[in-house]
């Protein structure tokens, strides 16, 4: 059985992201809840040593990114990364790599549900969180059955939004500190990055701890390459958006970690609300502190929406490649694979029970098991990278239009940085359960892969049949 034009998700003709809208996704994947969040809780293992792990966090995200533009470049088709995998990787590699791109999409949906939780806690203390969990999946769960153009223009504000309160949030930062704007006995400055324990206060392993929240705040940021897959020109559109990656990262992480580490020992910063609202709330601005919590939900609703996007569009893919049941190819007439849409809405009502019955420990939880889902898709797109690499004669990689940049040495490091997330997750008790759970997803999958006879269906990629015509 042949599966070569008839194999790629084709893209209904009333869908089409436009060129903002893809660089809105791809600015809006890299702020959310790891950032608004789970800051905190990488601050507390870390110390002011954080930035060191965003900075080299960021380089692997980098390295990914291109890896990805520049397959996408030289053969761009609607399917993105699991596409590349399963050409380079074979079949096993594009059906594992999309399942486990759904199921990072999922969990990290579930971690954005209960920081959405949270965060409502700063008005209303005494609510469950499971309310707000339901709540939640309600409202994007209506945004996500509605058409892909209105999945770009709801994104494009949430982004507008986010990106506003990053920039006013680091300008208010850097006013308070070179005014001395702080109430009294709240010390800035500088010496806060030394002052209380010095810059590795938990010593190196403090900053290996942190790992896994970092690239927590990452996940999500290979979404460019699946939201290319519904742009009216993705070969423009995804490599200009993943060169603004660099910016990104300094802009929105590392500058904005150094501001909050400067205006707050990084002791006082608990975890117990964002510290972008902790930081106002302690300077005694109560109002900016109560805008800026509903920009952060606003953050999360974002990272949901985008991520059921996400996984909606990869799964129905994987469906029209036989990778997945047939069920979850059905497409709407306004291009919303509704099916793959509401599956992925049920499965997150557990969302909804953690939150009853682990209120407390529900967000670590499923921040390590995202990070392991992570990561493990960032290295199977460096692996079809290395891979296609292999396979093509000089001419063909001199003829490459978005070629890595200093390659292979960038690509190693980033494999093996993930390489060495891995090993920290089986070092560090508090993250095996993450791991059990990830690598028995893995082992249930393959089992699957094989079980329902999936290698037998799977002819290799036919790129000429499959590539986007100009």
């Amino acid at each position: 059985m042949s599966h070569t034009a008839s194999a790629a998700p084709e893209r209904p003709r009333t869908a089409g992201l436009k060129h903002r809208h893809i660089h809105f996704i791809a600015l809006g994947s890299a702020i959310g809840t790891g950032l608004f969040y789970g800051s905190a809780g990488a601050i507390q293992a870390a110390g002011p040593s954080v930035l060191l792990v965003y900075l080299f966090g960021g380089a692997v995200v980098y390295f990914m990114l291109r890896a990805l533009g520049e397959m996408s470049v030289h053969h761009p088709v609607r399917g993105s990364f699991a596409v590349y995998t399963r050409a380079h990787l074979g079949g096993w590699g594009g059906y594992i790599t999309g399942w486990m791109f759904a199921f990072e999409m999922l969990i990290v949906c579930i971690a954005d549900l209960t920081a959405i939780a949270i965060y409502m806690g700063f008005w209303f203390p005494d609510a469950p969180q499971w309310i707000w969990v339901a709540a939640t999946l309600c409202i994007v769960g209506a945004a996500n059955l509605a058409s892909v153009r209105w999945f770009g223009e709801l994104e494009f504000v949430f982004t507008i939004i986010k990106v506003t309160a990053v920039v006013a949030m680091i300008v208010g930062g850097a006013a308070v500190l070179a005014f001395g704007l702080s109430t009294e006995g709240t010390p800035t400055g500088p010496g806060n990055l030394i002052n209380d324990g010095g810059f590795f206060p938990n010593g190196i392993e403090g900053m290996v701890a942190s790992f896994i929240l970092v690239l927590f705040a990452f996940g999500g940021t290979e979404i460019i390459g699946v939201a290319g897959t519904e742009a009216d020109d993705p070969d423009r559109s995804v490599p200009q958006a993943v060169n603004t990656v660099p910016v990104r990262i300094l802009l929105f992480y590392v500058l904005a970690i150094l501001v909050i580490l400067m205006l707050n020992p990084w002791s006082a910063i608990t975890g117990e609300a964002s510290p972008f609202v902790q930081i106002f709330e302690t300077l005694g601005v109560s109002w900016a502190a109560a805008l800026l919590n509903l920009v952060v939900i606003t953050a999360a609703l974002s990272a949901i929406n985008a991520d059921l996007f996400g996984a909606g569009r990869v799964l129905t893919g994987l469906a029209k490649e036989n990778l997945a049941p047939k069920i979850m190819g059905r497409v709407s007439s306004s291009g919303v694979p509704i099916m793959t849409t509401v599956i992925m809405l049920v499965v997150l009502i557990a969302g909804v029970i953690l939150n009853a019955v682990l209120p407390e420990r529900v967000f670590e939880i499923v921040a390590a098991l995202a990070t392991f889902a992570t990561v493990y898709v960032w290295l199977m797109i460096l692996l079809a990278q290395v891979a296609s690499r292999r396979q093509m004669s000089a001419e063909e990689v001199a003829s490459l239009k978005f070629p890595v940049p200093f390659y292979p040495f960038g690509q190693y490091f980033a494999i093996a940085f993930i390489g060495f997330t891995f090993a920290i997750m089986v070092w560090l008790e508090e993250y095996h359960v993450a791991l059990a759970v990830g690598v028995g997803f893995l082992a249930v999958m393959t089992v699957l892969y094989f079980a329902t006879g999936r290698p037998k269906v799977i002819a290799p990629v036919d790129y000429s049949a499959i590539e986007l015509k100009h």
